[in-house]
């Protein structure tokens, strides 16, 4: 028998960078915690999964262990948008350890898919049995979803909350969650779009950054990356310098990005950069996106104490904007 078509699936639908709605709206939003990981939307097709990543790429071979479906889906298609995540010891999402996963497709992805799974989580249901739902308010696919029971092997329906804003933001707080995600309860599913009718919230202070050179390091990191000089797009396009980042990275990341990094012969950073950051520097083509955790944007546009958390491959350096 002939294998099923590929399921052609939507952009996942984005949510704004904003705060927690105000008590005289609450009732009026829906409420899930943010989870640190990497989006994938997910089409199921006569028992065959097909993933993509939130550009559309294809990532199913990447994540083995999610193509065990679970009973819900048995004789049925669906669409359903979602988060990979890998869950630490404490089953909190470890985007780092994440990391090592995200650009595997060779034959080492079976063996680590069986020693650390990375489980799915779904929040979304985009289509049921070739109706297409994204039309429908978002409490209304919220509870469809509900309905499924879709859990099981590798999968799981996340949480959600019908108001309720900030005890839902202190539980994620406390459970060491990077945040929430504010869905206006009324709000239709726009693919592709970056909608103010989802707010993304979070607990800690985190940047996007386009990754434009880096030092060498010294004792231990001899030879190598000690630090990576990165930037952010202004309103013109033009990559601005905010600072270096030389801690949150293992050995292995900083091996990883020197082979990925393609060096330039000059600052892709627009305007004149402090003569410490130039006088060691090796530049690189301004392709590689990455995220750091931060304390404060300083005075003078610079981030304080930034500190690494893995490579952004679901983003375009034209995607980053500075957060609020």
């Amino acid at each position: 028998m002939a294998a099923p078509e590929p399921v052609d699936l939507p952009l996942p639908m984005l949510a704004s960078p904003g705060v927690l709605p105000g008590a005289e709206e609450d009732a009026a939003w829906g409420y899930e915690f943010k989870w640190d990981g990497v989006r994938a939307v997910a089409g199921v097709r006569a028992e065959e999964l097909t993933l993509t990543s939130r550009k559309g790429t294809a990532i199913t071979v990447r994540y083995p262990e999610v193509g065990r479906l679970p009973a819900a889906l048995s004789g049925h298609d669906a669409v359903v948008d979602g988060e990979i995540v890998l869950l630490d010891a404490a089953g909190r999402p470890d985007f780092g350890a994440l990391q090592n996963r995200m650009h595997r497709t060779g034959p080492e992805v079976p063996r680590m898919a069986a020693a650390r799974p990375v489980s799915y989580l779904v929040f979304d249901l985009l289509s049921w049995d070739g109706e297409d739902l994204l039309a429908l308010p978002y409490a209304e696919r919220r509870a469809r979803l509900e309905t499924l029971g879709l859990a099981g092997h590798r999968w799981v329906a996340t949480p959600w909350f019908p108001g309720g804003g900030e005890q839902v933001l202190a539980a994620s707080e406390e459970n060491g969650l990077e945040g929430v995600v504010a869905k206006r309860l009324d709000s239709p599913y726009r693919p592709g779009s970056r909608s103010p009718d989802w707010r993304k919230i979070k607990n800690i202070r985190t940047q996007a950054v386009v990754v434009g050179g880096w030092r060498p390091g010294q004792g231990r990191r001899d030879g190598g990356i000690g630090s990576l000089l990165v930037g952010v797009p202004d309103g013109d396009g033009r990559l601005v310098y905010v600072g270096h980042v030389g801690t949150g990275f293992s050995d292995q990341h900083l091996r990883d990005l020197l082979r990925v990094l393609t060096p330039r012969r000059n600052a892709p950073f627009h305007g004149a950069l402090p003569r410490e950051v130039t006088r060691d520097a090796h530049w690189v083509e301004p392709d590689l996106v990455g995220e750091v955790a931060y304390a404060v944007w300083t005075a003078e546009n610079r981030l304080r104490h930034p500190a690494w958390r893995g490579v952004r491959d679901d983003l375009e350096p034209d995607d980053v904007v500075i957060e609020p």
